[in-house]
């Protein structure tokens, strides 16, 4: 079975209610309509219900049994800005400001999650990342234990014998733009807990570098391999090897001659890249020469489910990481 079919099905275990925010957006409009009909989540759409109806309908999409909630005009709003006030004064934050920003769907949104109202949030398909992380951020804050929030991707590669029957975990694609040692250790960390949620097997994690084991020698190869050195003592039970170019990380043919000692033995399913530019440059390529299935940017670190999406996408993806955003919610009760 396809890993986002098995999301679906682990989903439909013990539904959750996701917020989407961008709710006129057509493609979250017809997420809506799938999420729905295939049964594994409870949806809420924020902003005025006659402009969303009427998108639906004239687009031929069913949205019954969505529940539409008007930020403007919600019983909850003077209680939310009295909140958001409450969170923020001592970082600056006014009445009026707070007022204007519970006007914007996405802080509704984060307050709604804040409150227990809803279990996760979907945003990003018309927002840039900060604009759906920095709410998140000043809402819920970090997660307990977390020292970094990271963004990964799920990539489901088609007839693929690499990684975990071609499903891997890249980090970080979408956020920390150039993390230093420890918080590329600190990604790591995060990202094999995002797969053994997610895919449900044991993270076998690569720190990607241009060099495998000392085979170039720079200020770049020395971040990875102090990164990799911080990593195995912070979590020394996880399997991990760096650095390591991506053919020894996931080739074991080409780690017998590159990267012999390695105890991931090519057989990589979490790949860590050194920066931003890397790492999504790496999804993107594979996304569309591998015709691979790209979820995310998938979040990790934050109190409560919230995932990121790329603006790029379409319904279909949308109502897979609905699915994945559920599951996360699951693990966290």
């Amino acid at each position: 079975m396809q890993f986002i079919e098995q999301i679906k099905q682990r989903a439909k275990q013990s539904i959750k209610t996701i917020i989407l925010p961008e709710a006129e957006d057509v493609r979250i409009l017809k997420a809506t309509e799938q999420v729905l009909k295939e049964k594994y989540a409870n949806i809420i759409l924020i902003g005025n219900e006659e402009q969303i109806n009427k998108k639906a309908n004239e687009n031929k999409i069913n949205i019954d049994g969505a529940k539409i909630i008007n930020q403007l005009t919600s019983e909850k709003k003077e209680e939310y800005i009295q909140k958001l006030y409450e969170l923020r004064k001592e970082k600056g934050m006014t009445i009026e400001k707070a007022e204007k920003l519970i006007e914007e769907p996405i802080y509704f949104g984060m307050m709604m999650l804040k409150e227990n109202e809803a279990d996760g949030l979907v945003s990003g398909a018309a927002h840039s990342t900060s604009d759906t992380l920095r709410p998140a951020l000043q809402i819920l804050k970090t997660a307990q234990g977390t020292k970094l929030v990271s963004a990964f991707f799920v990539m489901c590669v088609p007839n693929c014998e690499y990684g975990e029957d071609g499903v891997f975990v890249f980090g970080d694609c979408g956020l920390n733009e150039n993390p230093n040692s420890d918080e590329l250790s600190e990604i790591a960390i995060s990202s094999s807990k995002s797969f053994r949620q997610l895919i449900g097997k044991e993270p076998k994690v690569a720190m990607l570098s241009y060099s495998s084991k000392g085979s170039a020698k720079s200020e770049l190869t020395e971040k990875v391999i102090e990164a990799t050195k911080l990593l195995k003592e912070k979590a020394p039970d996880l399997k991990a090897d760096g650095e390591l170019q991506v053919d020894s990380a996931i080739i074991p043919e080409i780690s017998k001659s590159k990267a012999p000692e390695s105890e991931i033995e090519g057989k990589a399913n979490v790949l860590i890249f050194p920066n931003l530019d890397a790492g999504n440059i790496a999804y993107k390529l594979v996304q569309r020469l591998a015709r691979a299935e790209a979820y995310g940017p998938l979040c990790q670190g934050i109190a409560k489910p919230v995932n990121d999406l790329s603006r790029g996408c379409s319904a279909e993806d949308i109502a897979g990481v609905v699915a994945i955003t559920a599951v996360q919610a699951q693990e966290q009760k």
